[in-house]
């Protein structure tokens, strides 16, 4: 079918022009902090602006606003966990599991749709229930999770304002499911940006009409036994840990 190889020509594109970059097995690492980098600048510009911003009234806790010295701290964190660790580990793997060469042909349209939407299906179960058990056992929380909730109000750099092991363990699950699922690299790539995007998005602070899941996850940084669940929410409705509305200020006092 003609709509099979709708793809094809971008795949050609980045095999024929821009081969040596994106068969790198540092590549995926580089597009996922490109576009966390990318996709939190805007929303630091307007944290930095405060009440002059365009889009104050839809910031969620507008009494909480991130200073530069937090969000240099939490890009810092980021850094050091990429440089530190995620580097030396795509390394390692690369001596000892070297990936295969890239495909000459292309995915479906059918198939990247597919194969993105079932890698975060498994992907957000998985994270899902580390999640709870992590915000359920005490030591667990404080080694591991903690320094996620160091700020009640999210922002976008504190997106990856996370511990080496949480980093690690994200890390090789996005590694890990695709493979599972035998996931084309475009798709691979596609849904990298994609779940950088929602990860992003998620801790903008800014309660944006076109944003699904900035709300729940400041929820969760405000109330901590909610929402946990990256993307979707049937896990949090079914084990009750879904909460759809804002805190109350007597809530939010108590935190």
């Amino acid at each position: 079918m003609a709509s099979d190889r709708l793809l094809q020509p971008l795949w050609d594109f980045l095999l024929f022009r821009h081969y040596t970059l994106v068969s790198s097995p540092f590549f995926p690492v580089l597009l996922a902090f490109s576009c966390y980098f990318i996709f939190s600048v805007p929303f630091a510009i307007l944290d930095v602006l405060g009440e002059r911003a365009p889009l104050f009234e839809y910031k969620i806790q507008k009494q909480r606003r991130p200073t530069v010295g937090m969000m240099l701290r939490t890009l810092g964190t980021a850094v050091y966990n990429h440089l530190v660790f995620v580097l030396p580990a795509v390394l390692i793997t690369n001596v000892v599991m070297p990936a295969p060469p890239l495909p000459a042909v292309a995915p479906t349209v059918w198939e990247l749709i597919s194969g993105a939407l079932g890698v975060l299906l498994i992907f957000d179960t998985q994270y899902f229930f580390w999640h709870l058990v992590h915000h359920k056992n005490p030591h667990l929380y404080r080694w591991v999770h903690a320094i996620h909730h160091d700020y009640i109000s999210p922002f976008s750099w504190s997106t990856q304002h996370l511990s080496a092991v949480e980093l690690m363990t994200v890390g090789f699950w996005s590694n890990i499911d695709p493979s599972l699922l035998k996931c084309h690299p475009l798709t691979i790539w596609t849904l990298s940006v994609f779940s950088i995007w929602m990860s992003v998005e998620d801790h903008i602070g800014y309660d944006l009409p076109y944003s699904p899941g900035a709300m729940a996850h400041d929820i969760h940084h405000q109330k901590p036994s909610s929402n946990f669940a990256p993307f979707f929410s049937h896990w949090d409705r079914l084990f009750g840990t879904a909460v759809t509305v804002k805190p109350s200020k007597k809530i939010d006092k108590e935190k």
